[in-house]
């Protein structure tokens, strides 16, 4: 019996799902024509295979960077994000960390598109500056009036830690949107 990597990686998927680890398969569909950005989107949430929907309430916000491998508040992760206007479909993006509920990390997408001279960009993006979560070295903003729910073994890796002034100026304009604490 000749092993490939679609039968390897199909047997790993369903001992992850056997031990509780996977919520359900992953989506397979042939690859989607590539995007302004030259990102293909990708179709399947994560390892878990689901995403619970964008946090609609109020959280504490919290900066506790460590550097012991594992996604806290106040790093700059990347993982996968869903579409707005598709939760089935989105893509690998830079996300910070502000916060936590229940069993999800809370996270705002960056993007280094300039919304200053959008009628919405000045309330709902904050300037981050740059960081090596770019590896072009661009200029970064924090999208504010989407809160995404992160399920911690959807990170795909860390990007690094935002200094704590940047982070009190993301807290400060997600307090006044949002009414967190």
């Amino acid at each position: 019996m000749a092993l490939n990597f679609s039968s390897i990686s199909g047997a790993v998927r369903a001992s992850l799902r056997f031990l509780g680890v996977l919520r359900q398969p992953a989506v397979r569909t042939p690859a989607p024509a590539r995007g302004r950005s030259g990102n293909a989107p990708r179709l399947a949430a994560g390892v878990t295979g689901t995403y619970p929907g964008d946090f609609t309430g109020t959280a504490t916000l919290q900066y506790s960077p460590s550097p012991d491998g594992r996604p806290d508040p106040g790093e700059i992760v990347w993982t996968w994000v869903p579409f707005e206007e598709d939760h089935s479909r989105g893509k690998d993006r830079p996300v910070l960390l502000v916060g936590s509920h229940g069993r999800y990390l809370l996270g705002l997408m960056l993007t280094s598109k300039e919304h200053d001279g959008h009628p919405r960009g000045r309330r709902d993006y904050v300037d981050i500056g740059t960081g090596t979560w770019d590896r072009q070295g661009r200029p970064s903003e924090a999208k504010l009036d989407r809160v995404l729910q992160i399920h911690p073994a959807d990170i795909r890796r860390e990007g690094s830690v935002l200094d704590r002034k940047k982070f009190r100026l993301v807290a400060d304009e997600l307090r006044r949107l949002h009414g967190w604490t």
